[in-house]
């Protein structure tokens, strides 16, 4: 067993992403892991660029409303203890509602990520489907 050393927490790169985000690294494997996982905060209207993982992502609802979309689908509302896994090589993005702070684990594997174009206002504000019933 080995306690590993917590890592500062990082601001993310406006390359990447919209608004204000923030990740602390949970676990970075080394070979042969592959595994990564991050706490990742978003400001309200926060989010990610469209991008893909080559084995795909899982994302872990922790906090606030989560907004979530593959290319071409409708946008996501995922909320606390929701889980949503994107396939290898499907574009997708992930921020916060304009109104509340959000905060997901990421968990994937390796770095192969490719960082696309960034999310508009208008997909930002697309129709929503929320997971919660009414």
């Amino acid at each position: 067993m080995k306690l590993l050393t917590r890592q500062p927490t990082l601001k993310l790169p406006e390359t990447m992403f919209t608004g204000d985000a923030w990740a602390d690294v949970i676990y970075r494997g080394e070979e042969p892991s592959r595994a990564r996982a991050n706490a990742v905060r978003f400001a309200p209207g926060a989010r990610t660029a469209w991008h893909s993982h080559g084995l795909g992502q899982t994302l872990y609802i922790v906090e606030g409303i989560a907004l979530i979309q593959s290319r071409g689908g409708e946008v996501l509302e995922a909320h606390p203890g929701d889980v949503v896994w994107t396939p290898p090589g499907e574009e997708h993005w992930h921020g916060a509602a304009p109104d509340r702070f959000m905060v997901h684990l990421a968990l994937w594997e390796t770095d192969e990520v490719d960082w696309l174009a960034h999310v508009t206002d208008a997909e930002y504000a697309g129709p929503r489907r929320s997971t919660r019933t009414a």
